[in-house]
């Protein structure tokens, strides 16, 4: 799988996604998403409020370890979702993903993340992981398709909306990726 980062901050590689870099103004599509309860179940905030505040939100990358990516159409430009990475140390970085829920079952998180993936390894990252709520099987069976392995559970974690919540943390290294990331893209 080989990957382009364009001088705009595009990643274009998959077969049917690009990522580009995040803006406020993709709150507009992806409210409907953050604002539903269930669909932010898992998160470590509450569904926001309203389409103000998420745009408040998706413009907090500056200054911030964390960068984050529009998930579109390639081709596109209708926000169908979001992967970030954060810089935890170097070589190591967290990820973090939300597909938006009328774009669920297409494998389009599969794909996104795993273009997420190869850029930080190429840029340097020797080691990727992602801490998921226990309950959150869509994220765990994501991680583990792509090839993460499950290191550790942190008990109570996480005090969110939902309550006091533990946290099971998934790792792939850098020397893992090439092999596992023969067949990634979904057949459909």
């Amino acid at each position: 799988m080989t990957f382009k980062m364009e001088p705009t901050g595009h990643l274009r590689g998959g077969r049917r996604l690009t990522l580009r870099p995040r803006q406020p103004a993709d709150a507009e599509a992806l409210f409907a998403t953050m604002a539903d309860p269930q669909a932010m179940r898992w998160w470590s905030r509450a569904p926001f409020d309203s389409v103000e505040e998420l745009r408040g939100y998706f413009s907090g990358d500056e200054g911030s370890d964390w960068r984050s990516w529009t998930i579109v159409h390639s081709g596109g430009n209708r926000a169908i979702g979001f992967v970030s990475a954060g810089r935890k140390r170097d070589g190591v970085s967290e990820i973090g993903y939300l597909l938006a829920r009328d774009a669920y079952g297409h494998g389009y998180a599969r794909e996104a993340v795993a273009l997420l993936i190869d850029h930080l390894f190429v840029q340097g990252s020797r080691r990727v992981f992602a801490d998921t709520d226990p309950d959150n099987v869509r994220s765990i069976a994501l991680l583990t398709a792509l090839g993460f392995t499950f290191e550790g559970r942190l008990r109570a974690e996480w005090q969110t909306h939902i309550g006091v919540r533990d946290s099971l943390i998934y790792g792939l290294l850098s020397e893992e990726w090439p092999a596992r990331s023969q067949g990634v893209w979904p057949t459909r």
